[in-house]
């Protein structure tokens, strides 16, 4: 079987997983959401953290909860890796230093991942399972919580209340993320992945030396990495290891875990907002980017510049062998337009254009189909952006699932557009203005560039994914990527609840013969022209710089 026929089946294999999943799992999240019902396991949380669950929250109150429940988390978890040395459980290791703990803390909770530490030379298994395993699972259900709020704001009409933030947490990781993690860390234990809490021990080699590995809790990690769109392997290799991730069949099912919810959710949308339609064209537009960039990275690796890519069947360097350039192909458009960040290939050893593929993916704001919850209400934003467009062209009140978007609702959604886009290229143009940052990069020249531009990027659209090559590991970029992940993941949250806090308290506005039909293919592809636009118009001169020039010199 030739190379390029095994990743077009792999990702025909992968589409039929995800629609066989996408109705009955987006209609049963919907019911969780709109449940009035607590099980007993929910009701002994509340009543340990003080909550009260059939109180509703106006968007304030909603905010607060995030944020706060957010500072405590870096809170602990920051002191957590500060005190591992004293920790049991620690394998030996030392405390991390401040800066990388900070970092590390941010990152974990921001739902981005980024590591610039070895996580089998660095962290034990309190820090492990404890700490970073935990902010898995609740960063994750932070994000399906705001996005939920966001589409009760469209549901929901003279009224600003978006519901409760605690119930909408809890319900996130005890009825949905926690049931599919425990089945899906079942199937990676099938499939080879490491399961226990073993030491240090030495490992022979080929060459007849040995090599120092421990063990850990990865296939429940692992799982909860790829479902939450968080990313953070526990070794750091990430997905490439075979401990994480054994074979073609696990690597098949972690791109699988990354995308269900994501795509899911958009059902989840249709159902609560009342028009199953919305949610379809919604997906539409999610499908239609993911597949054009799957078949654009395929294409571009496996095309055959030259007599030694002739041979080896497609640029295979800093590819994993086991899976080949089509599976990694997949996996990396997939951990890049949604923020998982996790790899399986080294994307700066992929071709220029390549590596400006998964760069384009995080900067379009990850939305194709996006973290869980963080994609969907990021794809209502352009939604609302779209409609706004079409409303100047042809001269009506922009209107969108019933609800007026004025001058309000325009100021909130731009101000959610800017903000990460300016976390990026400031960041990376202090850190190219600067002469500590730059001793950092492994390259010059325009790929030196990117490794810099690529950082940022990850870190502000909370991704988390590296494109190898740059020393991270310093007091600058461990400060600085920490600020832009933090600012990044709630920054944005802020603007979308004033959004949502503003349209639950609209009255419906009647559909009339002039109201555009947002549930229409033309809207799908005036939706995906705005995505590309408005990317093209705020990133092509960074892009320029970088991955373009250095295509186009390859």
């Amino acid at each position: 079987m030739s190379p390029v026929l095994a990743g077009v089946l792999q990702l025909l294999a992968l589409v039929v997983a995800l629609g066989l999943s996408y109705r009955p799992l987006g209609d049963y999240m919907a019911k969780v959401y709109s449940s009035e019902k607590h099980y007993k396991p929910e009701k002994w949380i509340y009543k340990a953290i003080g909550a009260n669950p059939d109180t509703e929250m106006r968007w304030p109150a909603y905010l607060r909860g995030v944020l706060a429940f957010s500072a405590v988390s870096v809170l602990f978890l920051y002191l957590l890796q500060r005190l591992q040395g004293s920790l049991p459980g620690s394998l030996g290791f030392v405390s991390i230093d401040p800066d990388q703990a900070f970092n590390t803390a941010a990152s974990f909770v921001a739902n981005t991942n980024w590591q610039s530490y070895y996580g089998e030379q660095a962290m034990g298994h309190v820090v492990q399972t404890g700490g970073l395993a935990v902010q898995n699972f609740v960063s994750a259900a932070v994000g399906i919580a705001v996005a939920v709020a966001l589409v009760r704001g469209f549901a929901r009409s003279r009224t600003g209340e978006l519901g409760n933030f605690w119930a909408d947490l809890v319900r996130g990781c005890v009825r949905v993320l926690l049931p599919i993690s425990v089945i899906g860390a079942i199937v990676l234990v099938a499939t080879g992945a490491i399961q226990n809490f073993s030491g240090i021990h030495e490992v022979g080699q080929f060459t007849g030396g040995t090599q120092q590995w421990n063990g850990g809790a990865v296939a429940s990690q692992e799982v909860i990495k790829e479902l939450g769109t968080n990313g953070g392997g526990y070794f750091n290799a990430n997905s490439a290891h075979p401990f994480e991730n054994p074979n073609g069949l696990s690597n098949l099912f972690e791109i699988y875990l990354i995308l269900v919810i994501p795509f899911a959710l958009t059902r989840t949308f249709g159902r609560m907002v009342g028009s199953i339609k919305q949610g379809y064209a919604i997906l539409a537009t999610m499908g239609v980017i993911w597949l054009a960039f799957v078949g654009l990275m395929m294409w571009t690796e496996f095309a055959h510049p030259g007599p030694a890519f002739d041979i080896a069947g497609g640029a295979t360097e800093g590819k994993e062998t086991r899976f080949g350039v089509g599976a990694s192909s997949i996996f990396a458009v997939t951990t890049t337009l949604t923020s998982t960040g996790a790899v399986d290939s080294f994307h700066s050893s992929f071709t220029g254009f390549g590596g400006g593929i998964t760069m384009l993916g995080m900067q379009l704001g990850e939305i194709a189909p996006g973290g869980v919850g963080s994609g969907l209400y990021g794809m209502l934003i352009m939604a609302i952006i779209a409609v706004f467009i079409a409303g100047l062209m042809v001269g009506r009140t922009p209107e969108y699932l019933g609800k007026k978007i004025g001058t309000r609702e325009i100021k909130f959604a731009a101000l959610y557009i800017l903000v990460t886009p300016a976390l990026v290229l400031c960041f990376t143009a202090a850190a190219m203005a600067l002469d500590t940052p730059a001793h950092s990069m492994t390259n010059s020249g325009a790929h030196g560039f990117s490794e810099i531009l690529y950082a940022y990027t990850s870190g502000a659209n909370n991704n988390g994914s590296a494109f190898a090559g740059l020393n991270a590991d310093t007091q600058w970029f461990n400060s600085t990527i920490g600020i832009a992940m933090l600012l990044g993941r709630f920054l944005p949250m802020v603007f979308v609840l004033a959004l949502a806090g503003s349209l639950a308290e609209q009255k419906p506005v009647p559909e009339t013969a002039g109201t555009l039909r947002t549930e229409k293919p033309l809207f799908t592809g005036l939706l995906v022209g705005t995505i590309m636009i408005i990317t093209g118009l705020t990133y092509f001169p960074a892009l320029a710089l970088g991955p373009l020039a250095e295509g186009l010199a390859a």
